[in-house]
């Protein structure tokens, strides 16, 4: 048996994927959905090892799934809530007693205090902590980090995060033999990572106060210089506590758009192929066959449309261009997308950036704004994909539809 294609791992993976989405807050942005799917993934990475019962097999993925569905009232206490709402899915699947009491008994397992007995609990501790030695650790740290300052104002400079993040990995073990395996080589080079970062940030610090103390050497521009200084810091604190959310969302933006934009390449290809097909097979045909007229004109028709609706999802939309000093001075200016300064002198380009730069209000706004228009953007695109993709299926439908019924009549 698959497990994977279990109607009761189905049913709560669909069940985990509602709840997350109505129930638990958007700023827990590692805690979520794609964290359960990752444990569950893993766990079946792990087990794979081992000879498991299917009944084993079942309990360990709704385990997977339920371990942290109890982040709808935060993280204390959330092992407790997930087991409560596992019990309730499986007894509304009319599961019996022994398999709720295993899924209750593997969600205790993944507290950190708990240490796991049997294999089953050990296979979902490692699952939990696996990506410590995955290629997306960078990613899942990053998404800590963030989760932290979003939801418990767990502030931490770069250093203190580089240092936080190098004793907790350095200090975790892998309980299994098998997790050692699939990821201890990964979890060594994370580490070795860390450890340059760790000099990078440093160096960066030591630099930073060198600075700091070359300025300060001056009398004539003491005041001025300290004052400069207190910004410049304000502006470095702000930055990294919140650089990380910056960072992620952009990704996400950037990924998403480049996504619409193949899909988009994906139906202009097809389409275009099939216009080309039926004008050069189909069409010099109606004089021999009329029955053939009908359904290549609702096939060209739908193809053409799908077509326009693709282009419509790429097609680049011109701004003005330029913004004036007195904009800038307002801070009703966007600097961050070139639309709206490539037409821009350099030197006002160059003053708003200073301008921007030496204000963090700003800085931060336009970040905010420019995020803002590339969610605008990004939706628009997949507006139009969606008209895309739906006139073309049912379209497709219809088209071969009437040409059954073109050969059969």
């Amino acid at each position: 048996m698959i497990i994977d294609d279990n109607d009761l791992v189905i049913k709560a993976k669909e069940w985990i994927k509602k709840h997350f989405t109505e129930n638990v807050p958007d700023q827990y942005v590692y805690h979520n959905y794609q964290h359960s799917i990752d444990v569950a993934q893993s766990a079946a990475a792990i087990s794979s090892f081992y000879e498991l019962h299917d009944q084993e097999l079942v309990a360990l993925y709704i385990a997977a799934y339920f371990h942290d569905s109890g982040y709808d009232q935060g993280s204390n206490g959330h092992e407790d809530r997930g087991k409560s709402y596992a019990r309730a899915f499986l007894e509304s699947e009319s599961a019996p007693e022994a398999d709720i009491v295993l899924v209750e008994d593997l969600i205790e397992a993944t507290k950190p205090q708990i240490t796991p007995q049997t294999l089953l609990q050990k296979v979902l501790k490692d699952a939990d902590i696996s990506h410590v030695g995955s290629d997306h650790y960078w990613d899942r740290c990053s998404r800590v980090r963030q989760e932290l300052l979003l939801t418990q104002q767990g502030f931490m400079s770069e250093d203190e995060w580089v240092e936080f993040e190098l004793q907790f990995i350095k200090k975790h073990q892998f309980i299994t033999d098998a997790a050692y395996t699939l990821y201890q080589e990964k979890k060594k080079k994370n580490i070795n990572r860390l450890k340059k970062y760790a000099k990078r940030v440093q160096k960066a610090n030591n630099n930073l106060a060198k600075e700091r103390e070359t300025s300060l050497d001056s009398p004539k521009r003491k005041k001025k210089k300290k004052k400069d200084n207190n910004i410049e810091l304000k502006q470095i604190s702000l930055g990294r506590g919140v650089e990380t959310m910056f960072r992620t969302t952009y990704r996400t933006h950037l990924n998403l758009s480049a996504i619409a934009d193949n899909k988009a390449n994906i139906m202009l290809s097809i389409n275009a192929i099939i216009i080309s097909i039926a004008v050069s097979n189909l069409v010099p045909q109606f004089e021999e066959n009329d029955k053939l007229i009908v359904p290549t004109l609702i096939l060209l028709g739908v193809c053409l449309v799908a077509l326009v609706f693709a282009i419509l999802s790429t097609r680049p939309k011109v701004t003005e261009g330029t913004f004036t000093r007195e904009d800038i001075r307002q801070k009703k200016s966007n600097l961050l997308f070139f639309g709206n300064f490539y037409r821009m002198e350099v030197q006002d380009f160059h003053w708003g950036m200073k301008e921007m730069i030496k204000d963090s209000d700003f800085l931060y706004s336009s970040m905010t704004r420019d995020l803002y228009y590339l969610g605008v953007v990004l939706a628009k695109k997949y507006q139009y994909l969606r008209i895309c993709y739906s006139v073309f299926m049912y379209g497709l439908i219809a088209s071969v539809l009437a040409f059954g019924l073109a050969y059969f009549l």
